[in-house]
């Protein structure tokens, strides 16, 4: 994942996605860089075009996350209450 890290950094950069860049920006970051790997890496993402990849792959991402995020958020509601309810009536049959 460290290396397509760093050619998303490049592209948001507007710089020119090359093996020297990704090995610069790996090597800055602390990673050893496998030049078969990244040449593997490179030689695959001739042919793609960035831009329309994220923005492809953010939308059904995007759309997803917004239900899904209310429904989490309301269950952590539910729990907590339940929580308090029971901490309660532990407390009762302490003084009771």
């Amino acid at each position: 994942m460290d290396y397509i890290y760093a050619v998303l950094l490049l592209h948001n950069a507007k710089k020119e996605i090359t093996d020297a860049n990704v090995k610069a920006v790996l090597t800055a970051a602390g990673v050893s860089v496998d030049d078969g790997k990244l040449k593997g890496l490179l030689a695959s993402l001739k042919e793609v075009n960035i831009a329309e990849a994220i923005e492809k792959a953010s939308m059904p991402v995007a759309a997803a996350a917004g239900p899904a995020a209310e429904v989490k958020e309301e269950k952590k509601e539910e729990e907590v209450e339940v929580s308090e309810e029971s901490a309660a009536e532990g407390l009762g049959s302490l003084f009771g």
